[in-house]
């Protein structure tokens, strides 16, 4: 075996961070680099493995993120939005892979990410899971191949109450894939929401319908609805283990890579068309 990828992990104390923690550690061909918080936690200082339970490491939770950059051959990022130039300041300053899954990003942020592969790799995906990698691909493809004109595509996702942005970007996701698949651009073929007198659904129109509720970790239904039959594709997340386990393989697989914006895709090997 080869030397171990030491992985960082940001924001390590909150309830990914956890996860990503004991993922990473479970790993043979992983090395933890280090985690840390904001300067006001008061777990600073703490030995990192006490989060998960663990026996002691010796590595503590650090509010140093300069110094985890410098340490890690890639560091994973499920913070949030407002920390997003920070970090990718810090990955560029060091060369330090990026693993971003934080959602909710706006088009400042996914043009930031983007100008800055031109110097470092960095991992952009709204899931890392690798179910809806996959039912992401396989709903690209049935979209080329159902006409928009006999069938009408339209998205449910269902989260826990907390989750403060809608609809998520793992339905955002799904909805790209059918619009790629239909060759159109999704901002004009969208409908976020409905209500009151719409009129008919105009050919081609791709819906999304957010739920909120209870604590459900993650539900997304795409249905391709036309006269006489439907098909539906689902994936539900029963633990948010899924995310913290292909942030983790993503994580490894992108450590030492070239410059550029990478996806689930490569990570999994899938091609363009190819399940």
């Amino acid at each position: 075996m080869g030397p171990l990828s030491k992985i960082g992990i940001l924001g390590c104390a909150g309830r990914m961070g956890r996860m990503l923690l004991q993922e990473v550690l479970s790993r043979a061909e992983a090395q933890l680099a280090g985690g840390v918080e904001a300067a006001d936690n008061p777990l600073i200082g703490h030995d990192i493995a006490s989060l998960i339970g663990a026996a002691p490491l010796g590595l503590l939770v650090g509010d140093d993120a300069d110094a985890l950059f410098e340490t890690a051959d890639a560091v994973i990022d499920f913070t949030h939005p407002g920390a997003l130039p920070r970090h990718i300041d810090l990955a560029l300053r060091h060369r330090t892979a990026l693993v971003v899954g934080t959602t909710g990003l706006d088009r400042a942020a996914e043009a930031l990410i983007s100008a800055a592969t031109d110097k470092v790799a960095i991992i952009r995906a709204a899931n890392m899971s690798v179910g809806v990698t996959l039912i992401t691909r396989l709903v690209e493809q049935l979209a080329a191949k159902l006409a928009a004109d006999s069938f009408d595509i339209e998205i449910v996702e269902m989260h826990h109450r907390h989750k403060i942005d809608a609809p998520s970007g793992t339905a955002l996701a799904l909805a790209q894939a059918a619009a790629q698949g239909r060759e159109v651009a999704l901002d004009r073929v969208w409908r976020k929401s409905r209500d009151g007198q719409v009129g008919a659904r105009p050919i081609g129109e791709i819906g999304l319908s957010a739920i909120r509720g209870g604590d459900v970790v993650g539900d997304h239904t795409v249905i391709f609805a036309a006269d006489g039959e439907r098909i539906e594709i689902s994936h539900r997340a029963s633990s948010r283990q899924i995310f913290a386990r292909g942030a983790v393989t993503a994580a490894l697989w992108v450590a030492g890579r070239p410059a550029g914006l990478y996806g689930m895709n490569e990570v999994l090997g899938l091609t363009s068309r190819q399940l």
